[in-house]
């Protein structure tokens, strides 16, 4: 559904109508045009997800925007030393070694909980931002970009999406994890374990027991936010105002080595995936509230489609691997590399949306589109040649 807009002839009527009323005694001021639900200025509102991939080169930096919609891929700069990529729905921030620069993909989506829209814009560079940028996150409010020294910065949304980068608070927090805003707070967990409810200034409002000690990764659920912990996962949700905490510990008893660390998703999904070490991936059910160890052996790359869908894993062989996340069991597998992955380089990527898996094989340059619902099977293939090492998906 495109943003409705007004004709001239009908904005003629109504500046006609407006000038009448003002002009007469006791006149009152016409009402302002009601604004189409969702209306989003600039941009194009369409009936489904408007899906990009933000694709860059290892070695040269020079980073694409593909549209999964039409396959157009946009040419942008490149980042000099690029060695990190992650994003926000809506943004990507790419590492390199001058700090993060910053990408508007052009494609996102508004969850209101009982429906959801889609927009699709221009493809536009934003800016660029000091150091590291290891996770981000955003809601209308605000956008919270996480850095690798421990330290988050809270940005203004609208002048984001302005193309402006206007830093509204700064919070400390636990590094390996990151600020995320929820329920128009921020959630933070601190270096000592301990997580922070704050304002989108960064101000701390209360904390919520209990305690993560040793925290590492975080996610964004419809369930709430998940933060890692020694002892398992914390779960922060808001109900009426309030923030609760709950945590959900391992089955058994499990090492630092064997710990989740860092969690992937469906966007949207209650389900999370995390490696475990090298003894396999952990799959995390929040509607159930269970861990569920999955044998897969050494990982290089794992994520979670959740909804009774598979917990899908790479192999450093180039094998992608479909499990059962309630019994572990092998369902189906397909060759997504075209030489056993180089796990001295960076790590292939497997991201998911609402019908796709998107697998990159870093040194063919080549992205590769599976249908997780039909054993895997390839259903389209983009070569964009180059090194395809560092990758993500918005607009879903």
């Amino acid at each position: 559904m495109r943003p409705q807009r007004t004709k001239p002839a009908a904005l003629a009527l109504a500046l006609v109508a407006l000038t009448a009323a003002c002009g007469s005694p006791g006149g009152g001021a016409a009402p302002p045009p009601e604004v189409p639900h969702g209306y989003v200025e600039g941009a194009e509102e369409a009936a489904e997800a408007q899906s990009r991939l933000v694709v860059a080169d290892g070695d040269t930096g020079a980073v694409r925007v593909l549209d999964l919609i039409t396959e157009d891929v946009v040419e942008l700069g490149t980042v000099p030393g690029i060695r990190d990529i992650t994003d926000d729905g809506r943004y990507a921030y790419l590492t390199g070694e001058r700090g993060t620069h910053v990408v508007d993909s052009g494609s996102w989506m508004v969850d209101h909980g009982d429906h959801v829209h889609y927009y699709r814009a221009d493809i536009r560079d934003v800016g660029d931002l000091p150091g590291r940028t290891t996770g981000a996150h955003n809601d209308t409010g605000v956008a919270a970009a996480s850095t690798s020294d421990g330290s988050a910065a809270l940005f203004d949304r609208a002048a984001l999406d302005g193309g402006t980068l206007t830093e509204v608070g700064r919070t400390e927090l636990a590094p390996g994890t990151a600020a995320v805003p929820y329920e128009a707070h921020v959630l933070a967990v601190a270096p000592d374990g301990k997580a922070r409810v704050l304002d989108r200034a960064g101000e701390e409002l209360d904390t919520v027991e209990p305690s993560c000690p040793r925290p590492s990764g975080s996610a964004l659920t419809r369930r709430g936010v998940v933060f890692g912990c020694a002892d398992g996962a914390l779960l922060v949700s808001e109900d009426d105002g309030a923030f609760h905490g709950e945590k959900i510990p391992y089955p058994r008893p499990v090492g630092e080595d064997e710990r989740a660390r860092e969690f992937q998703q469906r966007p949207g999904s209650a389900t999370l995936a995390a490696k475990a070490g090298e003894r396999g991936a952990w799959s995390l059910d929040l509607s159930d509230r269970k861990w569920t160890h999955v044998d897969t052996g050494p990982v290089v790359a794992v994520n979670a489609v959740g909804e009774g869908g598979p917990l899908l894993a790479l192999t450093a062989d180039g094998v992608l691997h479909a499990h059962d996340p309630e019994t572990g069991a092998p369902t189906a597998t397909t060759r997504v590399t075209e030489r056993p992955v180089d796990t001295a380089g960076p790590l292939p990527t497997i991201l998911i949306d609402t019908t796709r898996a998107y697998v990159n094989d870093v040194d063919a340059g080549t992205i590769h589109e599976i249908d997780y619902n039909d054993s895997l099977r390839l259903a389209r293939e983009f070569r964009l040649g180059g090194n395809a090492a560092h990758v993500v998906e918005t607009g879903r």
